[in-house]
Formats: structure tokens, C-alpha cells, sequence
């Protein structure tokens, strides 16, 4: 989940209630489903939320939501815009992998520390969740004064370029660099280069803007030091590009908001693509329709219209009390621009319920006459959790969700889905370097998962097959800490299967982990014979093989006569690949089989 630090001062002032004080403001936040998670040295909160409210990345964004959860302000906030006075022309050569750009320009900045560090902050926190990491939307921010405007066709404007340019093209001088370079350059010798040089370096021609002096912006990878934003500037100058129109407008009118906050006046921007025209930032005010019925049965409660109206509003939205059907009645809601989470009709209930008080809806037994219970399957997995822990280990709980090379490459595991023809060995993790790409055959892990058609993020593109690698994850991240350190988590794996009216298999696995600097595979099996004895379950563990795990000191598990997992020693160029620098014994099985 995004962590985002805020200054409660700021909070204080941008809501105008300085009477607040830090314990009230953490309350007030998590009513707003903003989870605490300490502070920073500074005094600054850190806070922790579902990454649906893009809307609130920033301390103005926060500030906005708190101002309507006190009442202060009601109702969709459009803010007003300027005629534009700056043109982006779009040319031809622009990268068809990158094809989409908008802006804006804000006037009247008044820039502190504080307020460009929010800006930043806003900017790298975009870029990490919608963006993509940079992939799909990518954010530049400009001192617009020191852009000089090209003249536009009817001189009534300034205008500047996007293009596509020669990788050894133009050459400008890039953020923190003191020589100018070329874009390839940027992308050998910078280090911003280096971190985002796989963005572009399959591009036949890279992504730049240009003003009449010339390469400013290296979209998606740095900006040019001439227009960097300072304390000194007033008025900017928001470029975006992407893959995705849709993606990049939403990117810049939470950005808009923001610095409009910050009382800044917007201007719009016109976008002059080769087939077509369009003025930004988009500030449209969409709208939901949502009937009554459904409102009260969600939430439970009985509401006249005129409350429910009410209690939208204090959510920011707009409603309006409209007839449907003969003798139904419903709404027709705004949804603010800023709001991009806002997809179905249930999300505008979800609005309406955190305004009227989550903590005041009264629970009440379904009207049913039956009684809910755990499933066999749910005591099963209860007892395995409570034996594991018995046994040392600490219980875990990851993400479902991984990417590509955490699921099988840096386990030495092949990825059923990658050619690997032609892919040199230096690309590859160190695992599969010393493992080989050659097909393992039937073993635990290797199968096809199911993947997420638009992931929001890179790091979660598909459903992991097993959960080993989520623990071993979990022991990268915690190198800091002493050993030993026993973790197993009992979690939900998939894969493929096209005989399923799903296509998909779902299981629960179980995947325990020793590590410490005598850790052997006799520890892991050790635990693992503990736990089937807790079960009454037969244990065998012929010699086996597995990518992940020492020749020679790796077994199948074997429960009750069936093959359902496997148990060794972590092989060390997976612990090198993971910077783990004790031995690792584990083991991994379905659940079922106990």
C-alpha cells in the first residue's frame, strides 16, 4: 500500500483547524480510512491507504478530504481555468509506444519548502501506482518562465513540441548533471538514466519536447536543469506523456488540484495531435446514477432522499433526487474530476456510508435461518497455522499478487511464458544463469499462472503459483534483523487449467522456511514430519530434484502415498539472488494432503 508522509502543521493550516490536535487529526484520518503508520523523524505522519484514492497522495488532497468530512465545504469543487495561452504540437514522429501527451499551466504559486517537497512527493507517488512506475504516464513540471514559446500558426499563442528524436539527437543538460549529453548519453551515464533506461531503450526514436531554445524534457526519463522548479518559481508548466490518454489527464488534473490548493489559478493548455485537437487539464464532472433501494439495502440503514443528498454532498459529490421507474426513486451524481476510483454505482454507496459514519451503522443478523460456521477446509488451516507456530515458525500473510521473475526466475525456475531464444544469459537472475531456461518437468512451482490483464502495478502482474517465493521475499526484506528467523505462511496459490469453467486451479499451500547459520535440510523435514504427525498423516520423502533447491539435498513430500510438495536446501544462488547470507532449508506442499 502507498505511504505518504504529511506534516500535520500543514494539515492544520490547509484545513483551517488549528485546534486539532495530533491525536484528533490521527482519529479524524482514520475515519477517512487512513491507516497510521508512525512518523518520521521530522514529526511528519505516515500514513497508509488503499491506493484507490489517488486523490489523496498529497497533504492537499488529505486536507480536501478532511475539510468535507468536517462540514466545511460540500459539494463537487471545479476549479476555475484561464483560456489557454500555450499550445502542445504533437507531431508524427512522437513514438507510437508512447503516443499520448496533456498539460497544464499554473499561475500565482507561492513556493515554500514544504510545498515543493509536497510536489514531489505527489509527483513520485503518481508515477508509482497510476504511472506505472513511469511506463504508463510519466509527469514533467516546468518553471514556465524559463520556457521560451515557439509562435503558433495564428500568432495568438506560444506553443511547444512533442516529437520523437534520434537517440544520439539533440543534446540539452538533464537534472542534477552539469554537461549537456544526448538522450542516449542520459540513458548510459545518468544514474536517473540508468534506473529508467528499460522504458525507452527498445525505441527506435525516444520521446522529447522542445521549446524554441530548444530539448528541455526527456520524457519518461528526466527533465532538462533549465526548467527546474525552485522556491523562486510562480508559474509552471505540467507536461504529461503515456501510453494512455485516459491515464495521464486523471495524473494531471490531481496534480491541478493540488497546486490549486496552494492558490494557484489553472490555465488550460490546447493538445494539437496531426487528426485531432483537445484543451486540458480535463476537469468534466462525470455522473452515476444510484437508486434508493439499493443505498439502504447496502448499508442497512433507513434514509429519506434528502438525506442521502446530504450526506453526498459531505462526501464531495453531487446528487440529485430523480424518478425511476414509476415509483422508484434515485439519484443522478457528480463525481469530482480529481476521482478516479469511482467506477460503479456501489462506489458512490461506499461515499455515502463513510459520511453518514461507518461506526454508527448498527449490526444486525441477516434475515436467514441458518447460522454460519467454519468449513472443514477453514479448521484445517486454522490447525496447520496454530501447529506452525507451535512448531517456531511466524505465521505470515503476503500478497497473492507477485511478478514474473519473483514467481520463478530468481528461484531458478524458468517463466512458461518467456522465449528465452536469443535472451542473453547477463539479463537472466543469477538462479536461472547457473539453473538453466531448459523445461523442469512436474515440479512444485513451475505452472502456468494466471495473469492480471491490466495490472496497476509491475510488481503485481500475476497469481503466484506457490508461496515460497513470497516467504523468501519476506527474509530479503529482513536481513537487518537477527537470526534465527523461522517463517511459514499458509496462502492461496493458482494456476491455469483449461479444464476448468474457471480456467483457473485455486489451492491452499502451505510453505515453511529455516533460516540461521546451521539451517539443514533434517531442520526443514524435521518440522514438516511434526506437522503431518499432528494430523495423523503418513510422511515419505524420497530423493528428488527442483530448480530452487541443492542436488542431493532435496526431497518430494509424499502424504499419505501422494507426491504434494517438496523439501531441501535453498540452493545459494537463489540466497545470493535474495542477498541472503545464512542457509535456508524449506519446504512447500497442498494443504489438502493433511
Amino acid at each position: 500500500m502507498p505511504v505518504v508522509d504529511v506534516d500535520p502543521e500543514e494539515l492544520r493550516r490547509l484545513t483551517g483547524h488549528g485546534e486539532k490536535d495530533d491525536d484528533e487529526l490521527r482519529d479524524d484520518l482514520f475515519a477517512l480510512g487512513l491507516e497510521f503508520e508512525g512518523e518520521t523523524e521530522d514529526g511528519e505522519f505516515q500514513l497508509e491507504f488503499a491506493p484507490d484514492r489517488l486523490d489523496r497522495l498529497s497533504v492537499e488532497g488529505i486536507a480536501r478530504s478532511l475539510r468535507y468530512q468536517y462540514g466545511d465545504v460540500r459539494g463537487v469543487h471545479v476549479p476555475d481555468t484561464n483560456g489557454a495561452e500555450w499550445t502542445i504540437e504533437v507531431e508524427e514522429s512522437v513514438p507510437e509506444e508512447r503516443p499520448c501527451v496533456t498539460g497544464a499551466v499554473v499561475r500565482g504559486l507561492d513556493l515554500d519548502e514544504g510545498t515543493l517537497e509536497s510536489l514531489i512527493q505527489l509527483q513520485e507517488k503518481l508515477h508509482a501506482t497510476m504511472g506505472r512506475k513511469r511506463a504508463k504516464g510519466a509527469i514533467g513540471i516546468h518553471d514556465l518562465t524559463m520556457l521560451k514559446g515557439q509562435s503558433t500558426a495564428d500568432d495568438a499563442g506560444k506553443s511547444i513540441t512533442y516529437r520523437g528524436i534520434d537517440p544520439e539527437g539533440d543534446r540539452f543538460v538533464p537534472l542534477d548533471a552539469d554537461a549537456d549529453m544526448t538522450p542516449a548519453g542520459v540513458l548510459d551515464e545518468h544514474p536517473t538514466g540508468e534506473t529508467y533506461a528499460d522504458l525507452v531503450a527498445e525505441y527506435e526514436r525516444y520521446p522529447a519536447i522542445y521549446d524554441e531554445i530548444g530539448l528541455f524534457s526527456f520524457p519518461p526519463v528526466i527533465n532538462g536543469r533549465r526548467t527546474e522548479v525552485s522556491t523562486d518559481s510562480r508559474d509552471l508548466f505540467v507536461e504529461l506523456t503515456g501510453t494512455d490518454q485516459w491515464t495521464i489527464d486523471k495524473m494531471c488534473t490531481i496534480i491541478c488540484y493540488a497546486l490549486s490548493a496552494r492558490g494557484g489559478t489553472i490555465e488550460e493548455v490546447e493538445v494539437a495531435y496531426p487528426d485531432r485537437e483537445m484543451v486540458r487539464p480535463d476537469f468534466e464532472v462525470r455522473e452515476k446514477e444510484v437508486r434508493h433501494d439499493r443505498i439502504e439495502t447496502t448499508l442497512g440503514v433507513d434514509l429519506d432522499p434528502e438525506t442521502v443528498v446530504d450526506l453526498a454532498e459531505r462526501a464531495g459529490l453531487d446528487a440529485d433526487i430523480v424518478g425511476i421507474g414509476e415509483d422508484d426513486v434515485g439519484y443522478e451524481v457528480g463525481i469530482p474530476p480529481y476521482r478516479t476510483d469511482v467506477l460503479h454505482p456501489v462506489d458512490v454507496v461506499d461515499d455515502v456510508g463513510r459520511a453518514y459514519g461507518f461506526n454508527d451503522l448498527v449490526p444486525r443478523y441477516p434475515d436467514v435461518s441458518t447460522i454460519g460456521s467454519r468449513t472443514e477446509a477453514s479448521r484445517r488451516e486454522e490447525a496447520a497455522r496454530t501447529r506452525l507456530v507451535g512448531l517456531g515458525f511466524e505465521d505470515l500473510l503476503n500478497f497473492h499478487l507477485v511478478d514474473e521473475a519473483q514467481n520463478y526466475e530468481r528461484l531458478g525456475l524458468p517463466d512458461p511464458a518467456r522465449d528465452y531464444d536469443g535472451v542473453d544469459d547477463a539479463d537472466l537472475p543469477l538462479p536461472l544463469r547457473e539453473r538453466g531456461t531448459a523445461d523442469p518437468g512436474d515440479v512444485v512451482g513451475y505452472a502456468d499462472a494466471p495473469t492480471i490483464e491490466e495490472p496497476y502495478s509491475e510488481d503485481f502482474t500475476i497469481v503466484r503459483t506457490w508461496a515460497l517465493p513470497s516467504v523468501l521475499m519476506v527474509l530479503e526484506n529482513n536481513t537487518h534483523w537477527a537470526y534465527p528467523q523461522d517463517l511459514a505462511e499458509v496462502g492461496f496459490a493458482a494456476g491455469v487449467d483449461e479444464s476448468l469453467p474457471t480456467k483457473v486451479a485455486e489451492r491452499r499451500t502451505v510453505a515453511g522456511a529455516v533460516a540461521r547459520t546451521d539451517a539443514s535440510y533434517e531442520d526443514a523435514k524435521g518440522r514438516l514430519q511434526a506437522l503431518c504427525r499432528t494430523f495423523d498423516a503418513e510422511l515419505a520423502t524420497p530423493p528428488t530434484e527442483h530448480p530452487t533447491f541443492v542436488d542431493g539435498r532435496t526431497a518430494a513430500v509424499e502424504i499419505d502415498g501422494e507426491r504434494v510438495g517438496v523439501v531441501g536446501e535453498v540452493h545459494p544462488s537463489v540466497l545470493v539472488e535474495h542477498d541472503l547470507e545464512v542457509p535456508v532449508a524449506a519446504f512447500e506442499f497442498d494443504l489438502d494432503a493433511l
